[in-house]
């Protein structure tokens, strides 16, 4: 099986080198993020504390300050200059500014006490994680018992075209890891997070030609930082074979580009209730004289 993991390193400096522009080409990013706040209206909650994991520029950050002025965000995000674009945009709602917290840091290690939020917002992250186990464990550690989750990822339907040219040019992996919802259903379950409930749709872009499709991914920083991918400079030949296996998917004079997008939300596990004739001690008590 390919080794397909993440380089966080290289993942972290690919936003970093984009951010100033992201916005430009993150088009499908802000209508995903749109259509996920949308899924609110339909949901009661007034979050007090909000973790929106994967902030980028700070597009969602300012619609969730709108829908709930009163809540305290903490944004978070792997790459530094992307929280520094999200701060500047903070002088068309400096109002808000005392209740926006920025953290850079990773979605599988969340710098947070355990059950200290009331609500995970994240939109289109989960794909740049290792261990989605890890990830949405974490998640379940830092909710509050009866807090939402709400999330966006990508599916394996997500760029299948480019995966199929690439190919029939080599076995290099040249496209990111998506994961199926009914794994991510059962990941959420295994990391005690209740009632699950997942649902995808498929948005397909289009393009003139295949230069179009690899100058938005490379915007947006979506570049191919897997351990599988190839090293060195790739040859003419090779990226010609490449372009050529793509034109089998043109229709209607453009070349199509699918994105899978899944949709999920869970709510933070209720306390384990304590059984009777049932009482629980720390592990550092055990040993120690009683105090008088």
């Amino acid at each position: 099986m390919t080794d397909i993991t993440i380089d966080k390193r290289l993942a972290r400096r690919s936003f970093a080198r984009v951010a100033a522009r992201y916005d430009e080409a993150a088009v499908l990013q802000r209508e995903v993020g749109a259509r996920l706040l949308e899924r609110l209206e339909y949901i009661r909650c007034q979050p007090g504390k909000i973790l929106e994991v994967g902030s980028g520029t700070g597009y969602c950050t300012q619609l969730l300050h709108k829908k709930f002025p009163a809540a305290q965000l903490y944004s978070l995000d792997i790459a530094e200059p992307m929280l520094s674009c999200a701060r500047s945009k903070q002088g068309l709602w400096s109002r808000l500014r005392s209740r926006i917290h920025y953290m850079a840091a990773d979605a599988e290690a969340l710098p947070l006490q355990d059950a200290s939020v009331d609500m995970i917002f994240s939109n289109l992250t989960l794909q740049w994680v290792n261990s989605l186990e890890q990830t949405l464990g974490e998640f379940a550690r830092v909710l509050r018992p009866g807090g939402m989750l709400l999330f966006s990822t990508f599916g394996p339907d997500t760029l299948h075209e480019l995966y199929s040219a690439w190919h029939e040019v080599d076995k290099y992996s040249h496209v990111n890891r998506f994961i199926d919802l009914h794994d991510i259903g059962d990941t959420m379950l295994k990391a005690r997070l209740a009632e699950p409930v997942m649902d995808a749709e498929h948005f397909t872009l289009t393009y003139p030609d295949v230069h179009g499709l690899m100058r938005d991914l490379k915007a947006i920083g979506a570049h191919n930082v897997t351990s599988a991918r190839a090293r060195g400079l790739m040859g003419k030949g090779k990226l010609c074979r490449f372009m050529q296996a793509y034109e089998q998917f043109r229709r209607d004079g453009v070349l199509p580009a699918t994105y899978e997008v899944v949709y999920g939300h869970a709510w933070g596990a209720p306390s384990k209730p304590q059984q009777p004739g049932v009482s629980e001690i720390p592990l550092s008590s055990i040993g120690r004289e009683p105090k008088t």
